[in-house]
């Protein structure tokens, strides 16, 4: 009985040491998100570098607390960034999304995704290993030279998001958020494609085989994120839960949404990738099959999940860039570490500018209208915004260089402390420099720019006025076109276009069986009830 007694009370000694960081923890959210509010009329300042200042201030008094043993309250974990943290970002990013405005520009988002992706990882592999080779930094191999190229490409779309605005600039938003999740998930599967190879036997076929596994997970994850979002809106728009139950219908929403990142996981596919398409499908078709009191929950249920997921993350990565362990690894050779992160930091604002100019001038010449060109300021303000590293960088340097979060390798714990360096640094001196720099490059863009791309929010605002005059974001920037109605735009632009026919197949074939805006079928006590909009 005594042994019993004891062997209890150790168990409950040690569920009370974890719940004491924990708590400690959600303090410290709540702290961050109450400082954040107090600062949001600085135009200097976002939640991302809130977050990081808050992580470094804590890390600071914990290493005093512990004596400099420990500067963080949780064990960094790639399974709980990649499981539980990136799915509610990236999926509320899908569900979000100004579909218009993202599918118009979708050839540039892709160009600049995937092969700007693959120009960036190949000049920064290329220059790491010139670089460090002379160096002479040690226990690097080839491996680990290309998976530095596919660690710092991976831009941070969580700062970058905050930092522009979809409403005041929908061009850039869409350029550099649609941008921001395919590069994300690229330099994923460029990284783990590096990490499956064979490197001591390069050929041709080598890589053709890699090319072809690339493009089979680009094409398969895709799909299964609208597979997966088409099911949700069928299942929902036949059995209709809100009849019964409005918690039902929403609780599908959230669970069919994280079981098409996790069936990713499951089949080694882009969980991003799926994940967000599947955000995409569902706010198309699912969102409007629900009932009214489910639409605003599942809008601000998803919108914050995914805000208090980034402050976590970069609450966490400012308390762990002052861990003790990876710096006393490295705390012989200082010089040597500043070398290596100002070099990363080169190669990344080289490997941006190699592909964001030249991609951009190749993506203006299939433009026909000068509005639908990305001029020379816009460029110079993808550039910049994509230049932050986060948590995907970090993650991913994690899996590369250490083994359950530590290294004693002298080369490895350069590349994790440089690691971290390039993401604080970039996080709050280009996040901090970001916003006046939009508004330098690009001070006309008001909320009057928005109305192109803008949505209905709900069934009750259906179209902005035909006749509400109407800039577009190059009108207004560089070339000075003449204002344009809607009905003047209507008449001057071509009706055979893609997004004609698709509109066409989407009225005829889609919505009729997955519901939608328009085609949910009249079920009494549901959205359509004319009754019910009566009283409302």
């Amino acid at each position: 009985m005594a042994d019993i007694l004891w062997k209890m009370r150790a168990m409950l000694s040690s569920d009370h040491s974890s719940v004491v960081p924990i708590n400690l923890f959600v303090a410290l959210l709540c702290a961050c998100i109450v400082i954040g509010h107090l600062l949001e009329e600085q135009r200097w300042m976002n939640e991302s570098i809130t977050a990081l200042a808050v992580g470094l201030c804590t890390g600071v008094v914990i290493l005093l607390t512990t004596g400099g043993k420990s500067s963080h309250l949780l064990v960094f974990s790639e399974d709980l960034f990649f499981i539980y943290l990136l799915p509610p970002i990236i999926f509320n990013a899908g569900f979000q999304v100004k579909k218009k405005q993202f599918f118009r520009n979708f050839m540039t988002i892709m160009l600049f995704g995937a092969v700007g992706t693959l120009i960036s990882t190949a000049t920064i592999s290329i220059g790491a290993t010139h670089f460090f080779k002379k160096m002479n930094i040690s226990s690097l191999r080839v491996g680990d030279y290309l998976a530095i190229g596919a660690i710092f490409s991976a831009t941070d779309s969580v700062c970058t998001l905050q930092v522009l605005n979809q409403d005041e600039t929908p061009l850039l938003y869409s350029l550099v958020f649609g941008e921001g999740v395919v590069n994300d998930a690229t330099s994923v599967v460029l990284f783990h494609a590096i990490q499956s190879i064979d490197l001591s036997h390069i050929n041709s076929s080598t890589a053709a085989e890699f090319l072809g596994n690339f493009l089979y997970l680009f094409i398969s994850s895709t799909i299964l994120g609208v597979v997966t979002g088409l099911l949700s809106a069928y299942i929902i728009k036949k059995l209709y839960f809100g009849r019964h139950s409005t918690d039902r219908e929403v609780a599908l929403m959230i669970l069919m949404a994280y079981l098409s990142y996790m069936l990713a996981e499951l089949f080694y596919l882009s969980a991003i990738l799926t994940v967000f398409f599947c955000g995409i499908v569902m706010s198309h078709y699912t969102w409007h099959n629900v009932t009214e009191s489910s639409r605003i929950t599942t809008k601000h249920a998803f919108a914050t999940w995914s805000f208090v997921a980034e402050i976590f993350i970069f609450l966490y990565v400012g308390m762990d860039a002052l861990d003790i362990e990876k710096w006393k690894v490295v705390s012989d050779s200082p010089g040597t570490s500043i070398m290596v992160s100002s070099i990363l930091l080169g190669l990344v604002l080289v490997g941006r500018a190699a592909f964001v100019f030249p991609l951009s001038f190749l993506s203006n010449l299939t433009k026909k209208f000068p509005y639908e060109k990305i001029g020379i300021k816009q460029q110079v303000t993808i550039w910049w915004a994509g230049l932050m590293r986060g948590a995907v960088s970090m993650a991913l340097a994690y899996n590369q260089f250490t083994r359950s979060g530590h290294t004693h390798l002298h080369g490895n714990a350069i590349m994790i402390t440089s690691t971290i360096t390039v993401v604080l640094f970039s996080t709050v001196v280009f996040g901090l420099m970001t916003k006046p720099l939009v508004r330098i490059l690009l001070p006309s863009q008001k909320h009057t720019a928005s109305m192109l791309s803008s949505e209905p929010s709900s069934p009750k605002s259906f179209a902005v006025p035909l006749l509400i005059r109407q800039d577009s974001e190059d009108d207004q920037a560089s070339n000075n076109v003449p204002h344009r109605t809607k009905l003047r735009m209507f008449l001057s632009t071509p009706s055979h276009t893609v997004h004609h026919y698709w509109r066409k197949f989407d009225n005829s074939f889609m919505r009729p069986v997955f519901g939608g805006r328009g085609f949910v079928p009249f079920v009494p006590c549901s959205p359509t009830d004319q009754t019910v909009q009566q009283w409302q």
